[in-house]
């Protein structure tokens, strides 16, 4: 009902030749097609409505919500960064953490233009989707444009977080798995630990990493259009994976907890070509040292 009251403005004015549907029945099409990926025509005959109505109803109500993703999904400021660290540093001792990164890919149909560059090392057409996330599961960043033939570490080296980073406008550490290269700013694992600290650091690292693998599992499970498919042009995906992200962090906000639940990938990530550069290299050394030595 919340969700009606932010959308009725925007989609309730009625038209001098049919009637639109409610404002409600508009936001339960729209959730129904989130939550079960489902055909346009099984959600109309559930809702006693036509096919074109809800292909209307899920695209008015998935712009308005991907239009309040910057209200809803923000990385941290100021104290809340301190709130963070803390509650990242509490699951496996891992210091200054402020995300964890990873991407995921959203099956869609072959689009019609550029058609090679969807289809991703599985074989099938995605968009590969970037998201950081919090120690609470709430995610702070999420980038859903580029094709799935990208690699991770570009997605991340042309985001504005990145930038923010290496800046030094965010004071923190982000938690990567191979398919990042290590800096200053974004901790990978060892390759090849060479000792016990070394694996120490990489057991905490992944250990705290999984978080995101964890907010993956819940936001696919919530909304299964994102684990199945969407049969639509990767700018209209990019549309419904940016409303389901508001959609998961506006269900924290307003107490609807949802069980978390493991992401299973069974692709490994593709090894980043720039390796580990000499900051980078420094700095995960020093973090070994000083909270994993032996």
């Amino acid at each position: 009902m919340i969700l009606v009251g932010i959308v009725e403005p925007t989609i309730g004015t009625a038209t001098m030749r049919s009637n639109p549907l409610p404002p409600l029945l508009t936001v339960l099409c729209c959730l129904q097609f989130f939550a079960t990926g489902a055909h346009h025509i099984v959600i109309a005959q559930a809702h006693g409505v036509s096919r074109s109505a809800v292909g209307k109803a899920i695209h008015a109500v998935s712009v308005i919500l991907a239009g309040l993703l910057n209200r809803y999904v923000k990385f941290p400021t100021g104290l809340e960064i301190e709130s963070v660290k803390r509650k990242f540093y509490s699951v496996a001792g891992f210091p200054n953490v402020v995300g964890a990164v990873d991407g995921t890919h959203v099956k869609i149909q072959a689009p019609p233009d550029n058609e090679a560059d969807y289809v991703n090392r599985k074989g099938y057409h995605s968009l590969n989707v970037q998201m950081v996330c919090d120690a609470n599961y709430r995610i702070t960043d999420v980038i859903a444009k580029w094709p799935g033939s990208v690699h991770d570490s570009r997605m991340f080296s042309e985001g504005i977080l990145c930038q923010k980073l290496e800046t030094g406008q965010i004071d923190g550490l982000l938690l990567g798995d191979s398919g990042y290269p290590c800096r200053k700013y974004l901790m990978t694992p060892y390759a090849n630990p060479r000792n016990l600290s070394e694996e120490r650091f990489n057991t905490a690292l992944c250990r705290t990493r999984v978080l995101i693998e964890q907010t993956f599992g819940m936001l696919k499970r919530r909304f299964a259009v994102l684990k199945y498919g969407i049969r639509t042009t990767p700018d209209r995906a990019a549309v419904y994976v940016a409303s389901c992200a508001m959609l998961h962090n506006f269900g924290f906000e307003h107490g609807d907890v949802y069980g978390r639940q493991t992401y299973e990938d069974d692709d490994m990530p593709q090894v980043d070509n720039q390796g580990v550069d000499v900051n980078g290299r420094t700095q995960r050394d020093y973090i070994t040292q000083r909270h994993f030595a032996v």
